[in-house]
């Protein structure tokens, strides 16, 4: 399952049960760190741009600059996002 944002180098496959490891409410930290540790995912987010992802996650609102500094901390939010999204748009397939 894919996830792209807005620029380049933010692209990120994912497995189904991986994104829905992250994709759950509430607090996702733990299964987000666990999920970074993954060889496949390490591969892929270790071509991230950091400057292209704090770009990214800018775009949402939802982090000041000082928390976007954290490139490590992007990456977990990112992950999470990227679970959310290829969940959700898998959920929005099936009620069409």
């Amino acid at each position: 399952m894919w996830n792209s944002g807005n620029y380049p180098t933010t692209e990120l496959n994912i497995t189904k049960a991986d994104a829905e490891s992250v994709s759950g409410s509430g607090d996702q930290t733990h299964n987000v760190i666990r999920l970074s540790q993954k060889k496949y995912i390490k591969r892929q987010t270790a071509r991230i741009d950091p400057e292209m992802l704090r770009k990214e996650l800018k775009e949402y609102g939802a982090w000041d600059k000082e928390q976007l500094e954290n490139h490590i901390h992007n990456i977990e939010r990112w992950l999470w996002l990227s679970g959310s999204s290829i969940i959700e748009e898998l959920h929005e397939k099936k009620r069409r």
